[in-house]
């Protein structure tokens, strides 16, 4: 909104958030947990909006690190969180004295953390099983060591047990995974045989969450979904019949700085890549590519202005941009310029600008600089 402070922000819809994180309890079912994943500053929209706006839906937060998990505490949630990136040794007194849970895969973390846990202050870790995504995870070979050694230690408690799909939103074969799912359930019963009673058992991401009852278990992760994104086109083709409705929940915007009218041939911007192929009237937009307007938008980006589509001239600069402003009538500084979102019926998709880029929407929004303001709204 003009007169935020900013002369570029981000507005998230409150109602929008509520209405994706309904609408996916209702896909998966009773019984299952909505795990609402907001690290990376929730995607772009901002973590202790995010927080705020689900908090009495998301039944657990998940987050990349111990400081998003703070984050999360300090946006007013006592739901459990869920660390899903690497914890340094170094971190794991301070996660496991606050109460965070974490993913855990390596003998070295659970040594470590026979040491700093107690039954005070128990170790609470989800075992994470690689299964096909060579990321970060428990080797099946490595398994049984593994559980061996956590019998061990009763400071240590098993509270979940997850793995992570490799192929299951960019395209409508599931076979890759549901051979993942498979291992999965082999380790699982491993899990299980040791002794261990996991509390929750999520496999889940938003397109399994949405396309495969068999992967939900006890939890789901929800990332993109939660903000009114599709996973994927053939993820959105493949839920056409289930009657599950996304609202995107973000809208990116700045103003007008300032407007020229410039004759035929005139150069726009760095290295001159551009010249104006008619006169023309050019706006000139205090945003740029340390804001996450990505210099790949440059000649090609589109924002809309007075509800009009306005071409990016020339390279996209560090702090401001240029765009085509010659449909636009009565353009003026000060004048609002949607960068993503709707404007007088007409609208710019992360989409859009993911396929502009050769990119997909989650980084789209999630590198929006995470210092510009986020703003709650309707």
């Amino acid at each position: 909104m003009v007169g935020s402070g900013s002369k570029t922000w981000v507005e998230v819809s409150r109602s929008a958030l509520r209405s994706n994180a309904a609408a996916l309890k209702k896909a998966v079912g009773r019984g299952v947990k909505l795990i609402a994943v907001v690290k990376s500053n929730a995607y772009g929209h901002g973590l202790p909006e995010t927080v705020k706006a689900v908090g009495s839906q998301a039944d657990w937060f998940a987050v990349d690190s111990t400081v998003e998990a703070e984050a999360v505490r300090r946006a007013g949630s006592n739901k459990p969180v869920l660390v899903l990136g690497y914890t340094p040794d170094w971190l794991l007194a301070g996660a496991v004295r606050r109460g965070f849970s974490f993913v855990a895969y390596n003998f070295g973390t659970f040594r470590a953390l026979a040491r700093v846990a107690s039954a005070r202050y128990p170790a609470k870790v989800h075992l994470k099983m690689e299964t096909g995504t060579s990321r970060q995870g428990i080797l099946y070979k490595d398994l049984p060591g593994i559980l061996k050694l956590i019998a061990r230690y009763p400071q240590i408690r098993v509270e979940g047990v997850s793995t992570h799909y490799a192929n299951i939103e960019d395209t409508t074969d599931p076979a890759y995974a549901m051979r993942q799912l498979k291992r999965f359930n082999e380790s699982l019963d491993q899990v299980r045989s040791a002794g261990f009673r996991p509390e929750i058992v999520h496999t889940a991401c938003s397109a399994a969450a949405i396309l495969y009852p068999q992967t939900r278990f006890s939890g789901v992760r929800t990332g993109i979904a939660l903000y009114g994104l599709w996973p994927s086109e053939s993820t959105r083709q493949s839920a056409a019949g289930s009657g599950l409705k996304l609202r995107p929940a973000l809208a990116w915007k700045t103003v007008v700085a300032q407007v020229k009218r410039l004759p035929k041939g005139t150069p726009i911007s760095y290295g001159l890549t551009e010249r104006l192929r008619r006169d023309s009237t050019v706006a000139v937009l205090p945003v740029g590519y340390w804001d996450g307007f990505d210099r790949g938008f440059s000649s090609v980006g589109q924002v809309l202005i007075g509800g009009r589509r306005a071409k990016v001239l020339g390279r996209v600069c560090m702090n401001m941009c240029v765009v085509d402003a010659i449909g636009i009538p009565n353009v003026r500084p000060g004048q609002e310029a949607v960068l993503i979102g709707r404007q007088r019926g007409a609208s710019v998709t992360a989409e859009e600008a993911a396929d502009r880029l050769g990119t997909i929407n989650y980084e789209v929004v999630t590198r929006i600089n995470p210092l510009i303001p986020r703003v709650l709204v309707k």
